[in-house]
Order: C-alpha cells, then structure tokens, then sequence
C-alpha cells in the first residue's frame, strides 16, 4: 500500500519548517533559553520512482546559575521507491552540573526507536563526568565519561526479536569550531560500550557544517552514522536544510 506521505508533502514540510530559525551565539548572563529547530533532508525524482529523506530536530535549552538543561528530539523518515527505509525517532533530557568552569557532571535520560537500526524500543539513563578543554565564543572541544543503564528490544533479524539490559560505558568527543563569526564546524560522537558483551557497541556521530545567513538563520549540511552492532545494523545519513535558532 502506498504511503499516506507523498513527495508533495515531504516538499511542503521542508518549506514550512524552513522558515523558522541558527547563527551561532551563546548564553550569556542575560540569556537563559536557546530554542533550536533544524529540517534539513534530499529527495531524488526520477521516472522510475522518487527516493527521499527528512530530517528534523528540535532542541529546547535552559541555562541557570550552575546547571544546564537540556531537552532533544529528531525524527527522521525516508523512502525509496515504495519502501520504507527509516523511521527512527529520538527524545533526551540531559542536564549538567557546573562544579568549575571546566569541570561538571552529565545526567541523561534517553528513549530510541528506529527502524534502520531494527530497534523496537530502547531506553538509556546513566551519569557521568565531562571536561571541557576548550570553551570560547570561537572554539569548544569536550571530552565526557560515564555509565548507561541500557534496557532494549531489538529484532536481530526478520522474525528473531531480543529483549535484553545491560549497562554501558559512554565515551563522548565533541567539539565546535566558528570561523570569522559565518562558518561553524560542528561534531559530537559515541562510543558506547557494553560490560556484558564484547560485541555489544553503538557508535553515534553527527557532523554539520552550518554557513550563518542572519543572526538567526543558517544553512546546514550535515552527515551522520549511526552503528547498532547486535543486530548488525548502521545508517549514513547525508542531508542539507536550514538550522533556526533563538537566544532569549
């Protein structure tokens, strides 16, 4: 049965989501909310079928004294032909606790599914440390550390489904780079490790490169990978869009 979401939409849906919000800024001792939307994804129409893939995300942050707190959600979708291909979606709440200005510890509470990687459900929660080497208006490279609560139901293949916990290690790299106040550089990555099986690791990494068009608007392209290797599952996501953000 086709799809109840056509191209049509998929166009309508990337103009409309278009036209709200990055630029680069930060908080400051005024600025305590930073609200974050991006729709960004590629279609290809040929006169064998149309390929398309939608990429949104919201992200909602507010910052006091010595906490941050911060709220994600992605959804993406795509199809080739009359297949699907994804339909995984993402929602977090993270906060950190500021003990120096280098210094803080990380709480997470995350929730996935995703049909590219054959995971029905999964729920991450877990605490950790985080360093920044480098924090300035220019130029942000962080490291962090820590352990994940890790309960999943996965389908190791078509008909075998595995429903399992397990705690992990959480290694994260991220960093951010802006160069004459117009281009930003941006990665975060990780590696996450099971203690009960060797062969039981997801890497995440997302990678944008954001050209700054206003104060509050920017075009973005970004490339992500994603790995569950239980159950043998990765994606390569290549998509170009608009990035909106506010600071208030």
């Amino acid at each position: 049965m086709r799809s109840a979401i056509t191209l049509k939409h998929i166009v309508l849906l990337l103009m409309i989501s278009g036209m709200w919000l990055h630029g680069f800024s930060q908080f400051t001792d005024s600025t305590h909310y930073r609200a974050t939307y991006q729709s960004s994804g590629s279609i290809n129409r040929t006169r064998d079928g149309n390929t398309y893939l939608l990429n949104n995300a919201f992200r909602f942050g507010v910052k006091k004294k010595d906490m941050l707190l911060n709220f994600n959600n992605s959804w993406i979708y795509g199809r080739q032909q009359d297949a699907l291909t994804n339909n995984d979606f993402s929602t977090s709440l993270d906060f950190n606790l500021y003990q120096t200005p280098k210094f803080y510890y990380w709480g997470l509470a995350n929730y996935n599914t995703s049909y590219s990687l054959k995971v029905n459900n999964q729920l991450l929660a877990g605490v950790g440390l985080a360093y920044n080497i480098l924090d300035k208006e220019n130029a942000y490279l962080n490291v962090s550390d820590g352990v994940l609560y890790d309960k999943s139901d996965l389908f190791l293949n078509d008909t075998t489904r595995d429903v399992y916990h397990t705690y992990r290690n959480s290694a994260r790299l991220a960093f951010r780079f802006t160069i004459y106040k117009v281009i930003t550089i941006e990665s975060s990555t990780f590696l996450q490790n099971s203690f009960d099986y060797g062969y039981d690791y997801i890497i995440r990494s997302t990678n944008s490169l954001s050209f700054k068009l206003n104060p509050w608007l920017s075009l973005t392209t970004a490339l992500a990978y994603n790995r569950q290797n239980r159950t043998n599952s990765e994606n390569l996501l290549f998509t170009y869009g608009l990035t909106l953000e506010k600071y208030f």
